[in-house]
């Protein structure tokens, strides 16, 4: 007699790809994975229709997300029983699209206006600015501000540079929410995007008349662990999915990676480190946001939970970006393990270098993607390890930052966890970053972590488990690596770190780099 099979698929939508992974109900194994390119790629430099860009894009094709969907769910779901399936997204990547879904891209193909803006677009940032001024009452409760990466920027910059866009779009709508959208046939927003990336507040709505003609493009969100409706019938015939799965209300991707590693209760600190970081640290009651932090909300990453987050614009893109820029003829592969072999052989302190990491922009504490990355102590004899390990000792000191500033609002971060493919991957930054901490981290070893938590999503929402807690503990995953601190060079990093924080307050060199970056034709992600 033949078992039959039930699956969760988790749908995780980046920054350069989309990623899927297949997770076989019974056995709580995840028995295959798959990743899709987007056709056209990150757009910075021209759209498809070939107009040139601006430095400071950083835009995607709506329908990419529609292709890349397609092929994994045919590949991870033809012919098998699905009986969810779970949505992540990074954010804030916001489109306008008409009343049935249809993106604006479609008739105004060489208007950037009309595309995504990913959470790396920087042009926002002046927008955001004047909402600051003008509305400062109104965000005084988002600790004051509307960063230039959000929702409302990104509208107001569409608003502004685009009036036949803005005023042609039904809907202002996040990406994630717009692929749920396309998959059920059904509007329906989650609280996680509202509340991080649009400022909206349960009692309260979206912040009122901060961009003309807003309020009527959004819709109010459902909480996450919710259906947003059953696969289409047009879906299941496009893929060859067996049954009629449950799609999952949307969430943010690093948010998916809670309960994917297992932590749905407070006290511990995770942080997603892949091309940016982001750190969220839960509480059981409500605090103000922490000094420099990004965003707080009650019930939204998961509910009945409070959750803080922070992070920094560039991690894995940092390192990424001076591989590449400065390859070894003697390295094999794509330089990594060469460069991190290389540098551990320095002693903290030893580069005579030390950096900011602000490579793409900064996010803690100044939301500002004008911002960018320093290097000083350079000199004739300065070798390229080790200004690669000054840039991984950067990463760990704005690690230690928002650790820090979480310490002086008394969350009670007792332990910290670091998921993703860059704290796999690299062991040697992982190494640094517990060591600058001076205390142990541990490693998450599940694969795929944050389609693993969207499919963890989308079995709450089918209710196969009764809440996330019950999901992280047959879904997720509590293998941990433990790296214990090398206290040896404790002195050294912590006089560092102090130096660090001094560059960081420097308003002179942060006016500094804000005037460069206008100098330079725009905005940093060219």
């Amino acid at each position: 007699m033949s078992v039959t099979h039930r699956y969760l698929i988790g749908l995780d939508f980046g920054t350069t790809s989309a990623r899927g992974v297949l997770i076989d109900i019974d056995t709580r194994s995840q028995v295959d994975h798959a990743v899709s390119q987007y056709a056209h790629g990150l757009l910075t430099d021209r759209l498809p229709s070939n107009d040139l860009l601006a430095a400071g894009f950083a835009l995607h094709h709506p329908m990419d997300y529609i292709e890349a969907g397609a092929h994994i769910l045919g590949r991870l779901g033809k012919d098998r029983d699905i009986a969810a399936i779970g949505i992540a997204s990074t954010a804030s990547s916001p489109l306008p699209a008409y009343a049935d879904g249809v993106p604006l891209v479609r008739d105004f193909p060489g208007e950037p206006q009309a595309y995504v803006k990913l959470w790396k677009h920087a042009r926002a940032q002046p927008y955001a600015e004047q909402l600051n001024v003008q509305f400062a009452e109104q965000l005084a409760q988002f600790g004051g501000r509307a960063g230039g990466e959000g929702l409302l920027a990104k509208a107001a910059e569409t608003q502004a540079l685009a009036p036949a866009v803005w005023d042609s779009a039904a809907k202002y709508i996040e990406a994630g929410d717009w692929i749920v959208w396309q998959l059920t046939g059904a509007e329906v927003r989650s609280m996680d995007f509202a509340c991080f990336k649009a400022l909206y507040d349960p009692h309260k709505g979206y912040p009122a008349n901060v961009v003309k003609g807003l309020a009527e493009k959004l819709s109010k969100p459902v909480s996450v662990g919710r259906a947003a409706g059953y696969l289409t019938d047009q879906w299941i015939l496009r893929t060859g999915i067996r049954g009629s799965p449950i799609v999952a209300v949307a969430c943010i991707d690093s948010h998916a990676v809670l309960p994917a590693v297992g932590v749905t209760t407070p006290s511990v600190m995770v942080g997603a480190l892949g091309t940016s970081s982001g750190f969220l640290a839960l509480d059981t009651r409500r605090r103000d946001l922490p000094a420099g932090y990004e965003a707080a909300a009650f019930g939204a990453a998961l509910p009945e939970i409070w959750c803080c987050e922070a992070g920094q614009a560039a991690f894995g893109d940092a390192l990424g970006w001076f591989v590449k820029t400065f390859p070894r003829p003697d390295a094999v592969g794509d330089g990594f393990e060469w460069y991190n072999a290389k540098a551990a052989l320095l002693l903290p302190g030893e580069s005579g270098l030390l950096a900011l990491d602000w490579f793409g922009g900064n996010r803690v504490p100044y939301a500002d993607p004008l911002l960018s990355g320093l290097l000083i102590g350079l000199r004739v004899g300065t070798t390229a390890e080790g200004i690669y390990r000054a840039l991984v000792e950067s990463l760990a000191f704005g690690v230690r930052a928002i650790f820090d500033r979480s310490v002086a609002s008394e969350l009670g971060i007792q332990r910290i966890i670091l998921a993703s493919g860059v704290a796999r991957a690299n062991g040697f930054l992982v190494q640094t970053i517990s060591n600058v901490l001076g205390r142990q981290v541990d490693v998450s070893e599940c694969d795929n972590a944050t389609a693993t938590g969207a499919a963890i999503h989308g079995a709450v929402a089918a209710g196969i488990v009764r809440n996330f807690s019950e999901g992280a503990k047959q879904y997720g995953h509590r293998n941990h690596r433990s790296i214990v601190p090398d206290i040896s060079g404790k002195f050294i990093y912590d006089n560092l770190y102090e130096k660090y924080l001094g560059l960081v307050s420097n308003r002179v060199l942060i006016e500094a780099m804000r005037t460069i970056s206008v100098h330079s034709g725009g905005l940093s992600g060219r």
